[in-house]
């Protein structure tokens, strides 16, 4: 059974206050019990003053024993005696001194008060009379306490489930919610402690707002991409089959053949972004020397082709904890990047710079660069910067900087300092 916050604050007060009460209903029977015998003690006296005062003007010579003889209340079962001149049973001794006393007959136990002076009056309660009566009497202060306990359990019930219905309405509501376009929650009524959970949520909810309309957008621009390429691929095969002769079939083939490449760049880039963003294994510590050799040696042919002087800038090894085909993600489009849009006869550099706080990773080329107004937005998925010269879909570096943010690292474009170019950098914060 899932713990209820209801059940277990009801549960809690309820057994707190249940507890208490029962404290309460203890000491308050403890001393309405002695302040009824303390009362009993105290009518002993005022009998044996009340007593005293008759015997001046009453016999004293009628009483003969304790069952029998003397003064008796039928209720409290009081006797007096008055010495001398009664006659006292066995166990009650004529020389006992003034004041209150308990004394055992060997059958019951009697409380005695002895009142001093010429006429020693006694005043006999058994204290098995004197029990029944205080507890009784105790018995009775009791009766509004325990009918006060169920509704003080019932009260806390009821307030409980009042102060908690809010919430129970807010989950409510937010179940109501449409999954497309889900709203932030309110705040009203609700208690001060539960307001900062609602405001977690209502950013959570803002960022799933905000990456479902970056979906929206990448289906959208996705979905235009590939009209191009596939229509055009759909034209050339068209073409493929209104040619003679087998040399103007292979000159069609070409384009075709091209068309077919670009539109598998660009699915797998989109794959890539898509994967990218739904994320992969865990970190592990990656030896980026080792990786940045392999990506050297995968990209070399394409330099060579190009003329291009593709090299390695090590001052020494580095590692970073990193998914893996994350950062490869990374690198491989930057070096793609610098490779397509550095003129012929250029320099590409992959520069690796551990630091004390921050390592980064570098990849900087002498080509025409960017300009600065345009810098940010590079990052933007199918975004191109007009008149830029090699052919891509806009790609590359919205890939580079999803999954930099999934690695908790950044990456930007900087101006080369010393003869023209860029600077593509990523940073990672050392472990």
């Amino acid at each position: 059974m899932k713990r209820s916050l209801q059940r277990q604050l009801s549960l809690v007060l309820g057994s707190a206050v249940l507890l208490a009460g029962l404290v309460v209903v203890a000491a308050s029977f403890g001393l309405a019990y002695l302040e009824a015998k303390e009362f009993q003690d105290d009518m002993l006296r005022q009998i044996a003053l009340l007593t005293l005062r008759d015997s001046a003007v009453a016999s004293t010579s009628q009483q003969s024993d304790l069952s029998n003889d003397g003064i008796t209340d039928p209720e409290s079962r009081v006797t007096i005696f008055h010495f001398p001149g009664d006659t006292a049973p066995a166990w009650l001794k004529r020389d006992l001194p003034p004041g209150l006393h308990t004394l055992n007959t060997g059958i019951e136990q009697m409380r005695v008060f002895v009142r001093g002076g010429l006429v020693r009056t006694v005043v006999v309660q058994p204290t098995e009379a004197r029990d029944e009566i205080a507890i009784n009497s105790a018995l009775r202060t009791l009766i509004p306490l325990l009918l006060l306990l169920p509704m003080l359990i019932w009260l806390i019930v009821r307030i409980v489930r009042s102060e908690l219905a809010p919430i129970t309405k807010l989950a409510k509501s937010l179940d109501e919610q449409s999954a497309h376009h889900p709203r932030q929650l309110q705040s009203n009524d609700l208690p001060q402690e539960i307001i900062p959970f609602i405001y977690a949520i209502n950013r959570l909810l803002e960022r799933v707002n905000h990456l479902m309309g970056q979906q929206r957008r990448f289906i959208a621009d996705a979905a235009h991409e590939l009209r191009s390429p596939l229509t055009a691929l759909s034209i050339q095969a068209q073409n493929l089959t209104h040619v003679d002769s087998l040399e103007g079939m292979r000159e069609r083939v070409v384009p075709l053949q091209s068309g077919i490449e670009r539109a598998r760049q660009l699915t797998e880039q989109l794959l890539n972004l898509a994967r990218t963003q739904a994320g992969s294994d865990g970190d592990s510590t990656v030896n980026v020397s080792t990786m940045a050799r392999e990506l050297i040696a995968e990209y070399l042919p394409l330099a060579e082709a190009r003329r291009i002087d593709l090299g390695l800038d090590e001052i020494e090894p580095l590692s970073l904890r990193a998914e893996s085909d994350a950062l490869r993600l990374i690198l491989k489009n930057a070096l793609e990047n610098a490779l397509k849009y550095t003129p012929e006869g250029g320099e590409v550099t992959l520069r690796l710079l551990p630091g004390d706080k921050d390592d980064v990773i570098e990849v900087v080329d002498n080509g025409q660069g960017i300009p600065v107004s345009e810098r940010e937005r590079v990052f933007d998925s199918f975004y191109r910067i007009s008149g830029a010269s090699g052919e891509g879909s806009g790609l590359g570096l919205a890939i580079a900087r999803e999954a930099a943010n999934r690695l908790g690292g950044t990456v930007s474009v900087h101006e080369r300092q010393e003869g023209g170019g860029l600077v593509f950098r990523y940073q990672q914060a050392c472990e």
